[in-house]
């Protein structure tokens, strides 16, 4: 049970939230609030459940206050949608086709022993509600973090904030993961599942060892860009934040985050712009298609086992239990593919005489696509993969201009060069999608990140059509940070 303490901190999050976007520029209190609710708040079942509204937790709580705070501090005139029509269109289907979901699931299930009652219109408004509570940091770092300059402080804030964590991370390493016990009083998840090999998987306030490794291979790549891209005075610093971070995720014992930490690692230290954005377009495509191509047996998963046993036995057998129960929810999904099964568990597999839960979920995307359907997948992942898309074709765009008709705006489109950030944000933005396959790693950064990047890209377009507005973005920061 958690106790008092855990719900003092959770109430106090929006008092610190209002505390940094009164003291400092408000794309830097986003970013410092996002990320310090989500590595120090107390995770799941600590909530407040106020009556007729969804709970506030650890993830909606921070996201509705920054929202708040943006909507106070913003111009009377700032846009607070986004610019794309399709964006719109996929916001306007993330928070409303739940209402549909409710109506096409009236009935409720029936078990010998119990049931699960059908969902009424009580449930849509509940869900709405959650649904925005969701992209509301989304929608705020996309007004917040459009130019460079931001993209910097993204990255800056978060190699801190890895710095930070890293120390009961390691404790947690040496001990075992006992950092939400000692503080909270309770322990969010099963032990076993954090004990690898001889050591342990660090889970300090996280719901789970996953969530720790994904989070330090975030650091570790943005680390890595600001020493790409850093002045001379500060890239060493950086090297040496981003190696004893990539130490720090071989620690987590997560193979999948330290895979996508060597693959992303070398993308950013080496590639190109354009070949960053491109290969994050491709993983884009792949997370989007990733339920057809399952659907149709294309995806190579007897390879994928042998190649997982050769790592390790046990890996092989989480593997092959992932697949199994993701074709048990496809079956289940078959049923209601348009809109799914809604909430409430309906989505599961249950035992026929018990009503209790036999299936296993663990995969983001067959999460979503067995409550809200085919519909719900599409407007979530290309909510996410939409900010992808969207720069990779101002790029393209922007590379075309400069070269027809414009050797008179030459110096203008040399200084109109994409953000040298922009393509480690896009691969992490884009690796973390693929991460959603296997896992439900959908965080608050995730939709940080993809705001971020969905605000550059309408700034990129805007840039693109009059470049006396790309002055902000271009001018040489002189701040020195760390």
């Amino acid at each position: 049970m958690p106790n008092t303490f855990a719900y003092l901190v959770l109430g106090l999050a929006p008092v610190a939230i209002w505390f940094l976007f009164k003291k400092l520029p408000a794309g830097q209190a986003l970013i410092w609030s996002l990320v310090g609710c989500y590595l120090i708040l107390p995770p799941y079942p600590v909530a407040f459940d106020p009556p007729l509204m969804p709970a506030l937790n650890k993830t909606t709580l921070p996201n509705l206050a920054v929202f708040v705070f943006w909507i106070l501090s913003a111009k009377p005139n700032a846009d607070l949608l986004p610019k794309s029509l399709f964006a719109r269109v996929l916001i306007a289907v993330f928070l409303f086709s739940p209402i549909i979901t409710v109506v096409t699931n009236p009935e409720p299930l029936i078990f010998a022993q119990s049931s699960i009652r059908g969902l009424v219109m009580l449930d849509a408004v509940g869900i709405i509600l959650t649904q925005f509570m969701t992209i509301a940091g989304f929608l705020a770092a996309r007004g917040l973090l459009a130019t460079a300059a931001s993209q910097k402080d993204i990255m800056r804030i978060f190699v801190v904030a890895g710095l930070a964590f890293s120390l009961p991370v390691l404790v947690e390493v040496r001990l075992s993961p006992q950092m939400n016990t000692w503080v909270y009083g309770f322990f969010q998840h099963l032990f076993a599942q954090s004990i690898r090999g001889s050591g342990f998987r660090p889970m300090v306030f996280l719901e789970h060892g996953i969530w720790v490794a994904f989070f330090v291979m975030m650091t570790c790549m943005f680390a890595m860009a600001l020493f790409r891209n850093g002045a001379p005075g500060t890239r060493t610093r950086y090297l040496l934040a981003g190696v004893y971070l990539f130490g720090v995720l071989i620690l987590c014992k997560t193979l999948a985050a330290l895979l996508y930490g060597g693959f992303v690692g070398v993308l950013v230290l080496l590639a190109s712009r354009r070949l960053q954005a491109h290969i994050a377009v491709l993983l884009a495509l792949f997370a989007l298609a990733y339920p057809i191509l399952k659907g149709a047996d294309v995806i190579p998963e007897r390879a994928m086992l042998e190649q997982a046993a050769k790592v390790s036995a046990e890996r092989a057998q989480s593997l092959a239990f992932r697949f199994s129960n993701e074709e048990e929810l496809l079956r289940r999904v078959q049923q209601k593919p348009v809109f799914g099964w809604g909430t409430w568990g309906r989505n599961q597999e249950h035992n026929y005489f018990t009503g209790q839960i036999e299936s296993v979920t663990d995969g983001r995307w067959i999460i979503v696509i067995g409550m809200f359907g085919w519909v719900g997948f599409l407007a979530e992942f290309g909510l996410l993969a939409l900010p992808i898309f969207l720069v990779w074709l101002e790029q393209g765009r922007i590379e075309r201009d400069k070269q027809n008709n414009r050797s008179d705006r030459d110096e203008t489109w040399g200084r109109l060069e994409h953000s040298p950030y922009v393509g480690a944000l896009l691969l992490v933005l884009a690796i973390n999608l693929v991460d959603l396959l296997p896992n439900a790693t959908l965080t608050p950064l995730t939709w940080l990140v993809a705001g971020a990047l969905l605000g550059h890209a309408e700034l990129m377009a805007r840039w693109r059509g009059d470049t006396k507005a790309i002055e902000p973005m271009v001018v040489t920061e002189k701040r020195t940070y760390m």
